[in-house]
């Protein structure tokens, strides 16, 4: 062995100290240099650069060293990566982040704390425990800490239809799993027919409920769709209520569905990946009246809570629903363990190995507390309306939904399109957009047309910003 077996390995010790310092401070220089540059996207072709990437050698027979590798990433991921903090990067759900955030991920990545057993995350087990323990106080469920944070709102969708079909399973053993479905809305998000089939389950076995024009599930529809199935002998093991719709932010009647769910004795859990923020609120809080009253909730904190990714959490009601899920392996979270009281949060949790990304949201409630974070959802909301009534008002775009969080679909009037194709026109204003780096707006379509899309989370966009694109829009259309 001619070769010192740990160089570029994280060590403990005055050097190993030393050498980590002096990477870092590399790093945050280089990161830093990127953020004051500020432009949104460099317009890199997707060729050009998979061609460069193809012509690096990823595996070379001697390393080229810490300093050159870091070099290199900058050159060929960091400067022609997306400035998600710019105030017109408003395609989809993906947040600048807080700084909290930011300087967590520091303390997260050189711990490298693992937190399925005790003995892997000792301080960090409590920490994620406590921070459960508070969002089910501010949700309103019962004290205690059951709950997990997951990889974002498609696991803790999945965490909640399995615990909803074990239940359902053990507490009315007279429907067979033939006779079982999943009820959510037209508008609900896919990973509702993705966990079915995760589950052994065809997707047939989703019932999708009409929605209305603003997107929200029908009550009465909902009421109809479950007298139905009780006619025909089937049972539906949850109902998925969505607080916050991906393309609108539209959010379900979370009271009048709990009231359905608990007379028809079915588990409701609710996709509130992005309106849980709405727990935040000052002002807007009230829309996800009746959250408190569902069996289970998905939150997504790398979305309006700006957390940097991943990081979102499942919350249980009822902590004793674990025991339908909870498996002991003698190496990792032995039943000795749990009689002596060892918080091995692997019997929480379908991962096994986990990051500690409950610090990430810890600091950043911590640093930016509840008051900023209140003014800032508020603030988001607000703007969406402004945006929303003067693209109303406006001569050449037309209004598509009606917002309840931070999204606002809007398209280009047909008679300001001149007899331009609008599919492709949409299509055009938006990719130039993207590669020019003035602009990221999201593309999808309602009621089968093609529509633009923003997504107001970053606190540093001002209507002034939005303005200033609706006009670039209307140049580049030739209204």
């Amino acid at each position: 062995m001619n070769k010192d077996i740990t160089l570029g390995i994280t060590e403990t010790g005055e050097a190993g100290a030393n050498t980590y310092r002096q990477l870092m401070t590399e790093a945050v220089s280089i990161a830093a240099d990127w953020l004051e540059d500020g432009k949104m996207y460099d317009g890199m072709p997707i060729e050009t650069l998979r061609s460069a990437l193809k012509e690096i050698e990823l595996l070379p027979n001697d390393g080229i060293g810490d300093q050159a590798a870091l070099k290199e990433a900058n050159q060929y991921f960091l400067q022609h990566a997306l400035q998600v903090h710019h105030p017109l990067c408003s395609a989809h759900l993906h947040c600048p982040t807080t700084l909290a955030s930011q300087l967590a991920e520091v303390l997260i990545n050189v711990s490298n704390q693992s937190m399925d057993s005790w003995d892997q995350s000792p301080s960090a087990t409590l920490f994620e425990e406590r921070i459960i323990t508070e969002l089910r106080r501010i949700i309103g469920y019962p004290s205690g800490d059951a709950g997990i944070f997951t990889s974002g709102g498609t696991q803790s969708n999945f965490m909640g239809l399995l615990l909803a079909r074990e239940y359902c399973l053990k507490t009315f053993p007279q429907y067979g799993k033939g006779s079982l479905v999943v009820i959510c809305s037209a508008q609900a998000h896919f990973s509702v027919q993705q966990s079915v089939l995760l589950l052994g389950f065809e997707e047939s076995c989703v019932v999708s409920v009409p929605c209305d024009d603003g997107g929200r599930i029908i009550v009465e529809a909902l009421a109809d769709t479950l007298d139905d199935l009780a006619a025909q002998g089937r049972k539906a093991f949850a109902i998925v209520a969505t607080a916050g719709t991906t393309d609108t932010g539209a959010i379900d009647d979370l009271t009048g569905i709990a009231t359905l769910a608990q007379q028809h004795q079915t588990w409701l859990h609710v996709d509130a990946a992005w309106g849980g923020i709405l727990l935040f609120s000052h002002q807007y809080c009230d829309r996800l009246a009746g959250i408190e009253h569902a069996d289970s909730i998905a939150l997504d904190f790398h979305k309006q809570f700006l957390q940097t990714i991943s990081c979102g959490a499942f919350v249980l009601k009822e902590g004793a629903n674990y025991e339908l899920i909870r498996r002991h392996d003698d190496y990792l979270n032995p039943v000795e363990d749990e009689l002596e009281g060892v918080p091995n949060l692997v019997s929480k949790s379908i991962q096994t190995t986990r990051r500690f990304d409950a610090l990430k949201l810890w600091m950043s409630l911590r640093s930016i507390g509840a008051q900023q974070y209140g003014d800032m959802v508020d603030y988001s909301v607000d703007l969406a309306q402004q945006v929303a009534k003067y693209v109303d008002e406006s001569e050449h775009f037309e209004l598509v939904n009606s917002t309840q969080i931070a999204s606002v679909l809007f398209r280009i009037k047909p008679e300001s399109l001149g007899g331009k194709d609008s599919t492709k026109t949409h299509r055009y204003i938006a990719q130039l957009l993207f590669d020019e780096g003035h602009a990221n707006l999201g593309i999808t379509r309602r009621d089968g047309i093609v529509t633009l899309k923003m997504t107001l989370l970053n606190p540093h966009t001002r209507f002034e910003h939005v303005k200033g694109l609706l006009s670039t829009i209307e140049k580049l259309v030739g209204c």
